[in-house]
């Protein structure tokens, strides 16, 4: 089994930053593509960003310029930078992980959520 565990989010003004974090822990050969998404109260749930095991790297419209994925390999953990941030970014965030297991066998696993709510 493998664990993904999000840190970072909070309370910010609109105009600041905030670093989340997502850590995959257990039987892990490798991670192929990592992804950001969110879920805003009352809405589904969108694509925010992806970052390959080559680390190319894509975002959603909405937060291109603002928002920077990038991933750890060594830590096994991927970053999503937020800047100029929005009360519209106001969401949970959750992680996604593509893992190639021990198995040699790939399985999609997602984080808890952190919630991110930006203030006015």
């Amino acid at each position: 089994q493998v664990q993904l565990v999000e840190s970072g989010g909070g309370l910010v003004q609109a105009g600041g930053s905030l670093r989340l974090s997502c850590a995959a822990s257990g039987n892990i050969f490798s991670i192929n593509t990592m992804n950001w998404y969110r879920q805003a109260p009352g809405k589904q749930r969108e694509l925010v960003a992806t970052i390959t095991s080559g680390e190319t790297t894509t975002y959603a419209d909405f937060v291109k310029g603002r928002f920077t994925i990038s991933r750890d390999n060594a830590k096994n953990t991927v970053y999503l930078q937020m800047n100029s941030l929005k009360p519209d970014d106001t969401a949970v965030y959750f992680c996604k992980c593509l893992v190639r297991m021990g198995d040699h066998l790939t399985y999609q696993y997602w984080g808890q959520g952190t919630q991110v709510t930006v203030s006015s």
